[in-house]
């Protein structure tokens, strides 16, 4: 490498990395030493997995062999690999990461012969870029007051989850839980203890439901819950675990302590139903409850 590239790459803001047919580092550009704390004199000349063991993996080793043998270029999207060097992301992205985020491509360098004996690798730190893209999902996809999921995840997502549930004969339940009276508390305590109700409801009823359901503010004091793979009286046994754990809630707020309970209405994905015919039959479960009096569980 001439004199005049080897000061370019030491001051461009990406990774530089060369290596010999038997993957051991030729060059080490200043950006990997600051990020990696491995000083260039220090892992050049040694095996790269010797300093990075992930890289000890059937894929990274295809892609070598194949810039080695046919000429041609890989790439290491963020969206798919998430990095190749784990490598501390800056402090300012908080615990977004573990890992700085990164863009690798990975090609060929010839000699004056036109032969391949050696690879580079270019490494490019898009963390900013993927914590703005995770803001943007988070912004679309969660109630800002609860932090738990909006109703347009749900309107995307049930679409998916009866689409697949159809598909493959399972089961799929849905429970809609509306906060009874909640428009006293309102009234009683001022809309800053009503948040805080809300808050609690969403906290509480996410401590309960399974890692994989799906639990969403429907609108105002109304919530929803997806229950992948689940009979409508395995839903019946939950919500009812729900409606006991909410009536015994004490929530307090300013001077107050407030109580409240909820009425759920419950339905199971029938053959053919679509997503809205599904919601329709847990809301008319759910109406069914408040009209029975409240602080019950109704199965449609």
């Amino acid at each position: 490498m001439s004199e005049s590239l080897i000061q370019i790459f030491e001051t461009v803001n990406i990774g530089v990395v060369t290596l010999d047919l038997e993957l051991r580092v030729q060059f080490w550009n200043r950006w990997m030493e600051l990020h990696s704390q491995i000083p260039a004199e220090k892992i050049i000349g040694t095996p790269i997995i010797d300093s990075f063991p992930n890289l000890d993996n059937p894929r990274f080793s295809k892609n070598c062999k194949a810039v080695f043998s046919f000429g041609s270029f890989s790439f290491f999207s963020q969206k798919l690999h998430k990095y190749l060097f784990p490598f501390k992301p800056d402090a300012s992205y908080g615990n977004s990461f573990d890992f700085m985020q990164q863009s690798c491509t990975m090609g060929p360098l010839r000699d004056q012969d036109n032969v391949i004996n050696s690879l580079f690798l270019i490494v490019q730190d898009v963390t900013e870029l993927a914590a703005s893209e995770n803001r943007l999902i988070e912004l679309n996809t969660k109630d800002a007051l609860t932090g738990i999921y909006n109703r347009r995840y749900l309107e995307a997502h049930l679409k998916d989850e009866c689409e697949r549930h159809h598909r493959y004969g399972r089961q799929l339940s849905l429970i809609m839980l509306d906060i009874d009276f909640f428009k006293k508390v309102n009234d009683n305590y001022g809309h800053q203890c009503g948040d805080q109700v809300l808050k609690a409801i969403a906290h509480e009823i996410s401590k309960l439901a399974r890692s994989t359901d799906y639990f969403v503010r429907y609108g105002g004091e109304e919530f929803c819950l997806i229950l992948p793979e689940t009979s409508a009286d395995d839903a019946l046994s939950q919500a009812e675990r729900f409606r006991d754990h909410i009536a015994d809630l004490v929530i307090p707020c300013k001077e107050a302590s407030i109580k409240v309970t909820i009425s759920l209405g419950i339905a199971e994905l029938a053959a053919g139903n679509s997503p809205d015919q599904l919601m329709k039959r847990a809301d008319d479960a759910l109406y069914e409850a408040k009209n029975a009096g409240r602080n019950r569980v109704t199965l449609c």
